[in-house]
């Protein structure tokens, strides 16, 4: 039985593990963080190939380095669409839309501020370049407010131990459709929208999601998206206004949720699971 090890979150471990078994994959789970490792000491279970990069990139280059082992979505993956503005970047590079969008690196002088506010328009959207969960994530209504927000970021940034340093500023997209798909191996294999009372739909943040049938145009799109960043296993987040679409962030790392996959799923994971293996 081969064997894979799922170094994220519990609700992926515990709801990928039967449908995997069945498939003749035992998923195991490897805890990088929040312990010691003894290295040359055998820390870790054996296991033939890796699900998603750990979370904890230090810890993470320990445990890839003791296990060597292939993974599904390796440590260049995870920064790919770790950082917004790179993800950004690369994707508007391939020609895939995206909100308008500037990258800060803090501390910045009052002037590039105001260029930066007024490039993308009023209202804006700031947010931490590599925060997630929708963690920091704060719309501006005009230039006086986003320079307030730009004011605590500084004293933010100044902290010694703070590693990155930068931010986005984005177009706001009223009343948008907040779609998260997940595309497995270059294609769409489920998605939900996301909803709330106010503007910022992430579930972590009091969103609620339900599962949708993509339309085609959303559907290329993410799909486009995974293609443009090389990323087997992603989260591609989509809004959806006044007849435009555009991919706002991705995740290499989301989480398995409950029946929201097509038919098939699990096998076509356990493909791209063993498929990756052989490259050990």
């Amino acid at each position: 039985m081969l064997r894979l090890g799922v170094a994220t979150r519990a609700e992926t471990f515990e709801r990928m593990r039967d449908p995997l078994a069945a498939l003749d994959i035992e998923v195991v789970s490897i805890e990088t963080a929040e312990r010691s490792v003894p290295i040359g000491a055998g820390p870790f279970p054996s296991i033939d190939v890796g699900f998603v990069y750990p979370p904890r990139l230090a810890e993470g280059g320990v445990a890839d380095a003791l296990l060597a082992v292939p993974w599904v979505n390796d440590r260049e993956a995870v920064l790919r669409s770790r950082q917004k503005g790179e993800t950004i970047a690369r994707l508007s590079r391939a020609g895939v839309p995206v909100p308008e969008t500037v990258v800060v690196s803090d501390p910045a002088d009052e002037a590039t501020l105001r260029a930066a506010y007024e490039r993308v328009g009023s209202p804006a959207v700031v947010k931490p370049n590599a925060t997630t969960r929708g963690i920091g994530v704060t719309k501006v209504a005009d230039l006086d407010s986003f320079l307030g927000v730009c004011d605590y970021l500084d004293l933010v940034h100044d902290y010694r131990a703070t590693g990155d340093r930068s931010f986005l500023v984005q177009g706001y997209f009223p009343d948008a459709r907040d779609y998260r798909v997940t595309v497995l191996d270059g294609s769409v294999v489920g998605a939900v929208e996301r909803r709330t009372d106010g503007w910022v739909h992430n579930v972590h943040r009091g969103g609620e999601a339900r599962p949708v049938e993509l339309p085609d145009r959303e559907r290329a799109l993410a799909e486009r998206a995974a293609r443009a960043l090389g990323i087997d296993w992603v989260g591609v987040d989509l809004l959806v206004s006044d007849g435009r679409a555009v991919v706002s962030e991705t995740n290499a790392r989301p989480t398995i949720d409950d029946g929201k996959y097509r038919a098939g799923f699990w096998d076509e994971l356990a493909a791209v699971v063993r498929s990756r293996a052989t490259e050990s």
